[in-house]
C-alpha cells in the first residue's frame, strides 16, 4: 500500500536511564557537546541535583514528584517505550488557575496540573518530566486566569500505550480537568499552528443592557458635553426601557439589583444587539480591542468568521444572554472589550456605525467585561482534518499511518454536562451571590470623565474622548482587579467606593511588551 512520506514517521523513544543516573539520551547529547557553545555546554552539563531542583520547582501545584521518579544507580533500566505525537482534547473549568498555559514559578496552570498527571500515568517519562518543552507541549488556545474552556487542544509528544489511557488521566486529574480523549497526530502536528479558528462564548445577564441610571456619572457627562440620551431616535419602549428608572431615581443598589433580575428583554431588543454585532464580523484593526498596540501594526488585523446572540434564557431570577465569537484568532482582551463595545453601544442609543469609527487610527479607551462570562468553546481544525482525510482515503483506520481527524462532536453530550455542572453553575452562582456584572456596570455608570463619551447618540467620537499618547488626561477611567477573577475569593463586595478605586488593574497601555503579548494570545498574523 502506497503511502506519503508524512505518514511513514518513525516512533521516537523514550531512553531508560543508564547506570548512575545517566540515560542513553544524555549519552548521545554529551557526543554532541563539541559542537556546542560553551553556553550550552555548560547547560548540559549541570549535574543530577540541579535537574531534581529544577524538577521540584517546576511542579506548579505544589505536588512533590511522584515516588520513584529519580532512578538510583543500580536500579534495573526502565524500558524503552514509544513517543507518538498527539491532540489530547481537554475541557476545564479555569476558577482558581493563573490561566491555561504552563509558567515557571506561577502556581497551578490547567497545563501545569494536566502536565502533572502525565507523569505520573508513565504518559510522559520521567527524563522528560522536569520540562514540559521536552515534550512539545503545545495548545490550540491560550485562557486568561479563571477563564473557563468547554474544549481545547493540547500537542503533546506521549506515551499512549498505558491501559485506558483516557480514563487513567482523569483519575489523576482534578475534577474541574477533563481529557475528553486523544488522537495521534503526525509528528509535525502544534495545536496552535494547525489551528485554523477558535470559538468563544460570551454569557452575561441582560439587565446590564438597561440604560445609565439617571443623575450618575456617566448620565451626567454625557449631558454636559451635549450627548444627553432624550434625543436619541433610538430610545423607544421597543429598543430601551425608558420606563425602567422612573419613580427609582433615588432607589438603593440593593433595590435596583432586585428590580434589574427581573427584567427581560423583548425580540426586538435581541434583534437590535444582532444587528450591532455584525459590524464586528469581518477584518477590521482591532487595535482598540487590546493593549499595547499601535495602529499601523500588523497583527491588529484580526478576521471574525461569525458572531451570534442566542435567544434569552432564564435561570432563576435572572435572565442570561449568549453571544458566540468565531474567530480566526484573538488578541489580548479582544473578547471582553468588544462585548463591551456591544452593550454600551446598546444601552447608551448609539448607532452601530460607532464599531465602526473604533477601527479608525484614533485611539479610545474600551473597558473589559468582566472575565466571568468568558468561555472558550473549542479551537477548530477543518484545514488539518482535510488534509487527513485525503492521507486516510486509503487506509483502514486500524493501520498504524491513519490519523483520526480532531472531533469534539464524539464527546459532546459529555462536554455539555461538564458546562453545566461546572462552567455555567460556576458563573451564575457568582452572579446570585456576588451580584458581580451589576458591581461592574455600576462602576463604568459611576464615571463622569471623557474617556467614554464616544458612546452616545450621535455616534461620534469626540476629542475629549481620544487618547494621545504621552498626554497626560484629567480622571481617566480606571478598571479593577476584581473584574478579571471569577470565583467568590476576588468578588465579594465589602471595600467602600474609595478603597475599590484604589483597586486599580495594571494591565494598561505600554505595561505589556509585544513578545508577552504574543505570548498571550492566540495567534499572530
Amino acid at each position: 500500500m502506497n503511502r506519503k512520506a508524512e505518514d511513514l514517521e518513525k516512533d521516537e523513544f523514550d531512553a531508560p536511564p543508564a547506570e548512575g543516573g545517566a540515560s542513553n539520551y544524555g549519552d548521545q547529547e554529551r557526543k554532541k557537546k563539541k559542537s556546542k557553545t560553551a553556553k550550552t555546554r555548560a547547560w548540559k552539563g549541570k549535574d543530577k541535583k540541579e535537574k531534581a531542583g529544577r524538577r521540584a520547582r517546576r511542579r506548579d501545584d505544589g505536588v512533590p514528584a511522584a515516588e520513584g521518579e529519580d532512578h538510583e544507580a543500580g536500579e534495573p533500566k526502565a524500558p524503552r517505550l514509544p513517543k507518538r505525537q498527539c491532540a489530547l482534547l481537554i475541557g476545564f473549568c479555569g476558577t482558581g488557575y493563573s490561566g491555561m498555559q504552563f509558567q515557571p514559578n506561577v502556581p497551578r496552570t490547567i497545563e501545569g496540573v494536566l502536565f502533572d498527571a502525565l507523569v505520573k500515568a508513565g504518559a510522559v517519562s520521567q527524563d522528560n518530566a522536569d520540562d514540559p518543552v521536552k515534550v512539545n507541549l503545545a495548545r490550540a488556545a491560550r485562557t486568561d486566569a479563571g477563564v473557563h474552556a468547554a474544549g481545547n487542544i493540547v500537542s503533546i509528544k506521549a506515551i499512549t500505550s498505558i491501559p485506558d489511557f483516557v480514563a487513567r488521566i482523569n483519575g489523576l486529574l482534578p475534577p474541574e480537568i477533563r481529557l475528553w480523549g486523544f488522537v495521534r497526530a503526525q509528528n509535525s502536528f502544534n495545536a496552535r499552528i494547525a489551528c485554523d479558528s477558535r470559538k468563544y462564548t460570551y454569557y452575561f445577564p441582560s439587565y446590564i443592557l438597561l440604560p445609565p441610571k439617571p443623575g450618575s456619572g456617566f448620565d451626567q457627562a454625557s449631558k454636559h458635553h451635549g450627548y444627553g440620551s432624550d434625543d436619541s431616535p433610538l430610545h423607544t419602549d421597543v429598543l430601551l426601557d425608558n420606563e425602567f428608572w422612573k419613580g427609582h431615581e433615588s432607589s438603593s443598589k440593593e433595590e435596583d439589583l432586585a428590580r434589574k433580575r427581573a427584567w427581560r428583554v423583548n425580540p426586538s431588543q435581541v434583534a437590535r444587539l444582532r444587528e450591532i454585532v455584525s459590524k464586528f464580523e469581518g477584518t477590521h484593526n482591532f487595535h482598540n480591542f487590546t493593549v499595547g498596540r499601535e495602529f499601523k501594526d500588523r497583527s491588529n488585523q484580526r478576521h471574525m468568521k461569525k458572531i451570534e446572540v442566542v435567544d434569552p434564557v432564564v435561570y432563576g431570577d435572572t435572565e442570561w444572554i449568549s453571544v458566540l465569537f468565531h474567530g480566526q484568532s484573538f488578541m489580548l482582551h479582544q473578547q471582553r472589550k468588544m462585548m463591551t463595545a456591544l452593550v454600551m453601544t446598546y444601552r447608551t442609543g448609539a448607532p452601530s456605525d460607532i464599531i465602526d469609527e473604533l477601527y479608525s487610527p484614533r485611539i479610545v479607551l474600551v473597558p473589559k467585561m468582566p472575565s466571568l462570562g468568558l468561555l472558550l468553546e473549542e479551537p477548530v481544525f477543518e484545514s488539518y482534518n482535510g488534509r487527513m482525510a485525503i492521507i486516510n482515503d486509503k487506509l483502514d483506520p486500524s493501520d498504524p499511518a491513519y490519523r483520526p481527524p480532531i472531533d469534539f462532536d464524539l464527546y459532546r453530550d459529555q462536554i455539555i454536562k461538564f458546562k453545566d455542572d461546572f462552567i455555567y453553575k460556576n458563573m451564575r452562582e457568582v452572579e446570585d451571590q456576588t451580584g458581580l456584572f451589576d458591581a461592574w456596570i455600576r462602576m463604568v455608570d459611576t464615571y463622569a470623565g471623557n474617556d467614554l463619551l464616544y458612546f452616545n447618540s450621535k455616534g461620534t467620537v469626540p476629542e475629549a474622548a481620544v487618547i494621545e499618547k504621552g498626554v497626560k488626561r484629567d480622571n481617566p477611567f480606571r478598571e479593577k482587579r476584581k473584574f478579571n477573577m471569577t470565583g467568590f475569593a476576588a468578588t465579594t463586595e465589602d471595600k467602600s467606593e474609595e478603597k475599590l478605586q484604589e483597586d486599580e488593574d495594571e494591565d494598561d497601555e505600554g505595561s505589556i511588551d509585544k513578545q508577552e503579548l504574543a505570548e498571550k494570545e492566540d495567534n499572530i498574523f
